[in-house]
């Protein structure tokens, strides 16, 4: 893992005991003394994406092949924090490509889930990036992602609606231009929940 720098960490931990002391606690209660570095801890977890460069993380994992049907990874799992409350959204990642002569190794799709959602986020900031990155790297004839996921801040505050799910999609190239390769990426989604 990349980790903050010490001087860094003792900062937020400064910080975490004083919005301890705002809501009126007592940072030095047996239950809160090491809270702020776990929370430093914590947040230096959920925010390594910004520490992460995209190229190291493929490392080389791009191959030369001659297949050109579509390539599905689904349901993969993500957390992430909600740039506006700072509270988790988490849920699944659906992800689609046609090649055009360059594949990726299949276990890179997950990191790069990973590496834009643990980041302070929008749900359709991170769906795009991720489409993004994979349609730049490879040159694909076409990108496809679905994201579903459930917002905290929907659920805990606000309209307080405790079973509503949050689902964007980025499409480019032939996803986007072409009904039918949009419709079956969307088909095969559907098929496997359905079972």
């Amino acid at each position: 893992m990349i980790t903050m720098n010490a001087s860094r960490n003792d900062h937020f931990e400064e910080l975490v005991s004083r919005i301890l002391t705002e809501i009126g606690e007592n940072p030095q209660r047996e239950g809160l003394l090491r809270t702020p570095r776990r929370v430093a801890t914590m947040y230096e977890f959920l925010t390594q994406g910004y520490r992460q460069d995209i190229d190291r993380v493929l490392n080389g994992a791009v191959f030369k092949e001659k297949y050109s049907e579509m390539v599905i990874v689904k349901d993969i799992d993500f957390f992430s924090l909600c740039e506006h409350h700072l509270l988790p959204f988490y849920g699944k990642c659906h992800i689609a490509y046609v090649p055009d002569g360059r594949i990726l190794g299949l276990s890179k799709l997950p990191r790069i889930v990973d590496v834009f959602s643990r980041r302070l986020q929008v749900q359709e900031r991170l769906t795009q990036q991720i489409a993004d990155t994979l349609y730049d790297r490879l040159n694909p004839q076409g990108v496809g992602v679905v994201m579903e996921a459930r917002h905290l801040c929907m659920i805990m505050r606000g309209v307080e609606k405790q079973n509503s799910v949050a689902t964007t999609s980025a499409m480019l190239g032939s996803f986007r231009s072409d009904d039918k390769t949009r419709s079956e990426f969307l088909t095969l989604l559907d098929l496997e929940r359905s079972k």
